[in-house]
């Protein structure tokens, strides 16, 4: 399947879908910077539970938060050339970001060990994102093995 996909140039649902989420990291990393897209951007701060800013005025980010952003985006797309390498970005995404909600959980927001920051939005997007990146690999994941079988 990845070398007959490599050659015809066409992508499995879960390369898609890997890219599709790797792109949307990748502009949310690059909107954490944009002044107006990020309110209150004059206070934020390079990693810290002190930043104020927010991005879309509700999730709270960092220059550190918006560079873990960018680089999951560069992996999403990096890792989408093969569907194996999707597959692992999807599911391994997921499973980081749902340790990233039981560590938003557990930590005090107001903490210094909330270094990065997250919000209570960030803690409950963070377990969306977990659940569904996830799904998506298991889901397409299924029918990549599948289509190998036959």
């Amino acid at each position: 399947m990845t070398t007959h996909s490599r050659r015809t140039g066409a992508r499995s649902p879960v390369q898609q879908a890997a890219m599709l989420v790797g792109a949307v990291f990748l502009l949310v990393g690059i909107l954490g910077f944009i002044p107006g897209i990020t309110t209150k951007y004059s206070t934020m701060e390079f990693a810290s539970h002190e930043s104020g800013a927010m991005l879309l005025g509700i999730f709270q980010v960092s220059i550190l938060h918006n560079l873990v952003h960018l680089a999951f985006g560069i992996a999403g797309l990096a890792l989408a050339r093969t569907a194996a390498g999707a597959y692992s970005y999807l599911l391994g995404g997921g499973a980081i970001y749902l340790v990233l909600w039981i560590y938003g959980l557990v930590v005090s927001h107001g903490s210094d060990a909330n270094f990065v920051p997250f919000n209570d939005a960030d803690d409950w997007l963070h377990f969306v994102l977990g659940i569904a990146m996830i799904g998506l690999a298991l889901l397409l994941g299924r029918r990549l093995s599948r289509t190998v079988d036959r």
